[in-house]
């Protein structure tokens, strides 16, 4: 009888597992704890959405929409799409909640994961995990240097500082029109391929993000937005910049940034990160001031970031640095036998209620092998407990980092394990 064929994570999907799962959730919680300390309410998002929605808000000549998104029928053949990005999720749900007509700003932050077909590689996956915050509703540069700063601020709380931050304008409705036009004569001129040509019709600034050399050479003299913003949006990226110096966020202006995705105005930026190699973006986003109007909503403008959390991982590894502790729990507790399992069990629990993490020796194994285990397990402590210690009413507790142990009355062990564990 042939063994039947095992599974596999679907192509470009990572799994975490421990011990390195507790690096993923560090970097996750560290990210998103910068957005909680800067008044940021949590949203939960739907993992999949109307397709119309990703079509009209993320831009229809994008390479996400065009190229990358997961989208299917469900059985009541309804076009669905799984989330490629969060942005446009978060404003459908300001916009039908009516967060948008209470106090605002609006600023919410999400963490979860989002699915674009791409060629799957080191820090580009299908299924990607993100951080992001959005702010709704105010137009002030102050507002924008502070989503800036947030994330600023989650990278180095990881102790991540191998970064750079790269920010331009992409102007406004008084000047992107005339911009397009030169741009597009610009591009007009240039022997482009078809698609890319049809790709300039659409949105011209995209060409400027092509990645083949032959493109890049081409457009090595195109006119910059930067170079042509009109005296409103100079001012307000002017004072972006200003804000940003006074707080102390490092930063590069970079002319020639286009970010993927079309809804951006104004501020824009990328956290880059030279030790990812091509994939060297950890983080980015931007204003984008028509897109609630553009969804059916107020003519209100916005700025937020999405953070990416996997290729964040890279970059800590890439600086020989870690941000997670691998330590399953701090207490692990060997029984041995039947009796003192009985006795440990509601030890572990009151330990677990006074916020301490727990495991247990299971499956009645030796002394030998349940303390190999807990030595694997990470922790800082071992509650040995066999039938002269239950008889005497007490219990050995071992320090695993140093090797030293002594006994403790049952009745105190919860406040000793305590103090050590603290003190650890």
């Amino acid at each position: 009888m042939s063994k039947a064929s095992t599974f596999s994570a679907p192509k470009g999907v990572p799994d975490y597992v421990p011990p390195q799962s507790a690096e993923f959730v560090a970097v996750r919680d560290g990210l998103t704890r910068a957005a909680r300390l800067a008044g940021y309410g949590h949203i939960e998002l739907p993992i999949f959405e109307d397709t119309g929605l990703f079509a009209r808000g993320v831009g229809e000549s994008t390479d996400v929409v065009t190229k990358e998104m997961y989208t299917f029928a469900d059985r009541g053949e309804r076009s669905v799409t799984l989330r490629p990005e969060g942005t446009a999720g978060v404003m459908r749900a300001v916009i039908e909640h009516g967060l948008d007509r209470g106090q605002l700003p609006v600023k919410l932050s999400y963490a979860g994961p989002f699915f674009r077909y791409e060629r799957p590689q080191a820090g580009r996956y299908r299924q990607l995990q993100q951080v992001g915050v959005e702010a709704i509703g105010i137009d002030d540069p102050a507002l924008d240097a502070e989503v800036i700063a947030v994330a600023d601020a989650g990278f180095r709380s990881l102790g991540l500082d191998g970064f750079r931050l790269e920010i331009t304008s992409l102007g406004d409705e008084t000047c992107r029109p005339q911009y397009r036009e030169q741009l597009q004569q610009f591009l007009f001129a240039l022997p482009l391929d078809d698609e890319t040509r049809r790709r300039a019709e659409i949105n011209p600034l995209r060409v400027l993000d092509d990645k083949r050399p032959e493109v890049r050479e081409m457009t090595a003299d195109a006119p910059l937005m930067l170079d042509h913003l009109s005296g409103s949006a100079r001012a307000h990226f002017d004072e972006v910049l200003a804000h940003l110096d006074a707080i102390g966020v490092p930063y590069v202006v970079n002319p020639r940034m286009v970010r993927g995705l079309d809804y951006y105005t104004k501020t824009t930026f990328e956290f880059v990160h030279d030790g990812l190699g091509a994939q060297s973006g950890i983080g980015g986003g931007g204003r984008y001031d028509g897109l609630m109007e553009q969804l059916g909503g107020q003519p209100l403008s916005g700025i937020g970031f999405g953070i990416g959390v996997d290729r964040t991982v890279l970059a800590l590894a890439a600086e020989g640095k870690s941000a997670g502790n691998p330590a399953r729990c701090e207490v692990y507790g060997v029984p041995m036998g039947d009796a003192a399992r009985g006795a440990l069990v509601p030890i572990a629990h009151r330990l677990r209620d006074a916020g301490i993490r727990v495991d247990l020796a299971y499956g009645g194994r030796g002394l030998k092998g349940a303390m190999k285990a807990a030595d694997k397990s990470g922790a800082v402590v071992a509650l040995v407990l066999g039938d002269r210690e239950l008889e005497a009413g007490e219990i050995v507790v071992k320090d695993l980092r140093n090797g030293e142990q002594h006994s403790v009355a049952l009745t105190d062990v919860v406040a000793r394990v305590g103090e050590v564990v603290a003190g650890a």
